[in-house]
């Protein structure tokens, strides 16, 4: 079977890998060089390094309180079920994870997880240490790489993918294969303020609703809380939190815990928001206080946060760090069964590009690099069993009573990517109103129509976030309720009936 693989993150250097060790001819195609996108910049770790007294199932646990009562439970237990075996072949493919003084991997905590879980490399460069093992695994393999080849659209022929068109060196062309997955990371240059590379632009994401595909979710945008800020944004690893570290406000008080009684290691949602109400109404920022850690164990245990901080002019050993929250990581995406599968046969998603399930309203931290790693392995698993629906229905979101002036958005202003970024910041960020998301959809919807065709890279990225933006804000909309991630400041009185009332069939 001929499979193309888009996405050279973790979660599509697995499914490369994967189909090829099956048997399959694979060509892997990447929008910059290999081993882009998200992968190498994730600090904190990997969960599922179980010690004494822990397991898959307190690993379930811990994720499905987190995602807020909307995970799949199915897909979580086939995250933590497969875990252990990914982690294995990580260390198989030269993966180094920190070790304890005994010799035994060493384990961190983070928010929101019960126990000391998180396996780490290189003190916070854990990412990075796994792009690279992986990206040296698929040089050494026949594995065809496009680097520089940006996927513009799935080639779909009576009902079924059979193919992507891509643009590179300039031009359009096709690449047919008899399977295609999408592992293109999410769409964090949606937001002004965001710890995502420049090319997370949701190109699979948009090329999926293009074909018809079925995606779900997309509201729910985790908010990492600590982030220095800067240009560009660096994020402050929440193991900093899980090591000891504490959030202070400009009285020096641990104001967390007036949101949660976990505090700084509450869920991700709880303290984003936490910190950005206490910023606000203070008028000052709010700082990271790791100063009881020490110099020694900092520069120790996280050498890239120390060195960062230390060329942007401060020593973290001995004053507090600023910190506000940005745009982190896409719960949603294109809906997936426990194999990758989609609505459309042929058609696969995993990685942050899919929602599998096992996130639900706000991911539990380190699971996104074991989701990818899960899940690029079950999808080329499943390329050669038969094709079977992902769901039974697709529920049509709630149509809103302005659809009419949705239409005719009247007076625009002009469009940048910078306008679109700051409007998403404002209407769809932290905390959402339904009238914000209807201005933000008139806007977005009235941009779209007059956007000129696509030529170039930028182009197509800028036509790709304004599709996604549409998607997200109806979602949003859809969602009258406060969960997890998606907090709405006029929530409705009652739940909504449905599961899953963001699922959108097309844009």
């Amino acid at each position: 079977m001929n499979v193309v693989v888009v996405g050279s993150g973790i979660a599509g250097l697995t499914a490369a890998l994967h189909a090829h060790e099956l048997g399959h001819a694979v060509t892997l195609v990447t929008k910059g060089a290999l081993g882009g996108g998200c992968t190498p910049l994730a600090q904190g770790g990997v969960a599922g390094g179980y010690g004494p007294g822990d397991g898959p199932a307190a690993h379930a646990a811990d994720t499905l309180s987190a995602g807020g009562g909307l995970c799949e439970p199915t897909a979580v237990d086939a995250l933590v079920a497969d875990g252990a075996a990914r982690i294995a072949e990580l260390l198989a493919r030269g993966v180094a994870f920190d070790r304890a003084p005994d010799g035994a991997l060493a384990r961190g905590r983070e928010a929101a997880h019960n126990h000391a879980r998180i396996l780490h490399a290189g003190g916070d460069a854990t990412g990075a240490a796994i792009s690279a093992a992986l990206c040296a695994a698929v040089q050494r393999t026949p594995i065809s790489v496009r680097e520089r080849t940006m996927l513009l659209d799935l080639t779909v022929e009576a009902g079924r993918v059979r193919g992507i068109t891509v643009l590179r060196d300039g031009g359009a062309a096709e690449i047919r294969a008899d399977a295609v997955i999408l592992a293109t990371g999410g769409a964090g240059q949606l937001y002004a303020h965001t710890t995502n590379p420049a090319e997370t632009t949701g190109d699979g994401i948009a090329a999926a609703l293009r074909a018809g595909a079925a995606v779900a979710d997309l509201e729910f945008v985790q908010f990492h809380p600590t982030t220095l800020p800067g240009v560009p944004v660096f994020l402050l690893s929440e193991a900093v939190r899980g090591e000891g570290a504490v959030l202070r406000d400009s009285d020096g008080r641990r104001f967390v815990f007036d949101s949660h009684p976990d505090g700084e290691l509450a869920p991700r949602d709880v303290v984003a928001r936490a910190i950005a109400g206490q910023a606000a109404r203070q008028g000052t920022p709010v700082h990271l206080d790791a100063t009881g850690l020490g110099a020694d164990a900092l520069a120790r245990r996280f050498p890239t946060i120390d060195r960062v901080t230390r060329d942007r002019g401060y020593d973290w050993s001995r004053e507090p760090l600023p910190v506000t929250p940005a745009a982190h990581y896409l719960m949603g995406g294109v809906v997936t069964d426990r194999h990758g599968r989609t609505t459309i046969p042929g058609l696969y998603a995993v990685g942050e590009t899919a929602r599998t399930g096992v996130h639900g309203a706000n991911r539990l931290a380190s699971n996104s690099l074991l989701e990818g790693a899960v899940f690029g392995a079950r999808a080329a698993a499943a390329l050669d069993g038969p094709w079977s629906p992902v769901v039974d229905r697709i529920p049509s979101p709630p149509s809103t009573t302005e659809d009419d002036e949705l239409a005719s958005p009247g007076t625009l202003p002009p469009f940048d990517r910078a306008a679109l970024q700051r409007l998403l910041w404002d209407e769809v960020g932290l905390r959402r109103n339904g009238s914000g998301l209807q201005r933000a959809l008139r806007v977005v919807r009235g941009w779209a129509v007059r956007l000129a065709p696509a030529i170039d890279v930028r182009a197509h990225e800028d036509r790709n976030l304004l599709l996604v933006a549409d998607a997200t804000l109806r979602a949003a909309l859809a969602r009258p309720v406060s969960v997890g991630a998606h907090h709405r400041d006029d929530p409705a009185p009652v739940a909504p009936t449905m599961a899953h009332p963001s699922i959108l069939e097309t844009a």
